[in-house]
């Protein structure tokens, strides 16, 4: 007996029309690919930010081995960050979290400082805010202040706090943790090379968590008149191309062998390995940033004193650019445009 013919409309089947971009330079053996770093309910940039983007499969900088020799090959990394007081303040570049409620103050500028390429204030910076070095320091006195609601980065460098509950500062900037936009172009940050200081940081949470997804922020005592994206700013008159610009991403070596290592050091080293490091200011050979916590082990962290500069590899992340103007990296991902849904009818 022949059955009535019967139709089924199957909302399962998608048919593409429009445009599927695919994008190139895929990054491969990612941790996970999508989650970017986070300190509560903050997002440091978007998981496809420069940032936060692998660059363990990326070619090599023509001038890599030029970067190296002029570092120093055989100059030690020092983990600039630990537990604990070093000449009277914290070992390394603490952050304050504040509400939404924080009161917002005056941001004064010193005469000599950078006035013209900072973001004005007021910024919801507390007068007890932690200091790089202490409130005595004659450093570089970096202050760091993430407003938690709205999840809006603000950074000072060279800040004293005054009397009235205002800031005496040579430099500020402020950046929506949301978004990829940059410093504009030739600006200075509370970083020499126009960076956020933040994102960049070794955090013991992260460490403790077993992976650090983001690239580590990290000093050389002599850089060149240049910049390379994503930083916006140099600090140096040398020309020579055996220096290396403001921005210059590096990474470990792929077969450096990291098993001797204790398992923290070897989540530290894993991500030198896969996001390797930004050169952001100048300052000792090989030094990595990370936040003061006192659960950190210094004997511990000094085991990446075996690692020295010719473990490490100069990286061109210039494949990577979709803008110069935004920090947005090329992904791996698959975005696809104008979905239509058809019925198909089965007989």
């Amino acid at each position: 007996m022949l059955r009535p013919r019967r139709s089924l409309s199957i909302w399962l089947i998608l048919l593409l029309i429009g445009t599927a971009s695919f994008a190139t330079n895929v990054i491969a053996d990612s941790p996970d690919g999508t989650i970017p770093p986070t300190i509560g309910n903050c997002s440091i940039f978007p998981a496809d930010n420069i940032w936060n983007t692998p660059v363990d499969t990326l070619p090599l900088d023509p001038n890599s081995a030029a970067y190296i020799n002029t570092i120093g090959p055989n100059a030690i990394v020092h983990a600039d960050f630990g537990s604990g007081l070093w000449d009277g303040g914290p070992i390394g570049i603490p952050l304050i979290e504040v509400a939404g409620s924080q009161p917002k103050v005056t941001i004064r500028f010193n005469p000599d400082g950078y006035a013209d390429e900072s973001d004005p204030g007021p910024y919801p910076v507390p007068t007890a805010a932690p200091i790089e070095g202490g409130a005595d320091s004659d450093g570089d006195r970096h202050v760091l202040v993430l407003e938690k609601e709205n999840c809006v980065l603000y950074e000072l460098y060279r800040a004293f706090p005054q009397a009235d509950g205002s800031w005496l500062v040579d430099s500020s900037a402020r950046y929506d943790l949301n978004s990829h936009a940059l410093r504009p172009d030739t600006w200075t940050s509370a970083d020499a090379a126009g960076l956020p200081i933040l994102p960049g940081l070794v955090r013991y949470d992260e460490v403790d968590s077993g992976e650090i997804r983001h690239a580590i922020r990290f000093t050389v005592p002599q850089t060149r008149r240049a910049y390379v994206w994503p930083a916006r700013h140099f600090a140096s008159s040398h020309t020579g191309e055996n220096y290396p610009p403001m921005g210059q991403r590096f990474r470990l070596r792929a077969d450096y062998d990291i098993s001797g290592f204790s398992e923290p050091v070897q989540v530290i080293l894993r991500a030198l390995k896969t996001y390797g490091m930004i050169l952001a200011d100048n300052g000792s050979a090989w030094y990595i940033s990370g936040a003061p916590d006192e659960r950190w082990d210094n004997d511990m962290l000094h085991e990446l004193d075996v690692v020295t500069g010719s473990d490490f590899e100069a990286v061109d992340v210039s494949s990577l650019q979709i803008d110069p103007n935004s920090g947005q990296a090329v992904t791996a991902s698959v975005e696809f445009t104008n979905w239509v849904y058809l019925p198909l009818t089965l007989r």
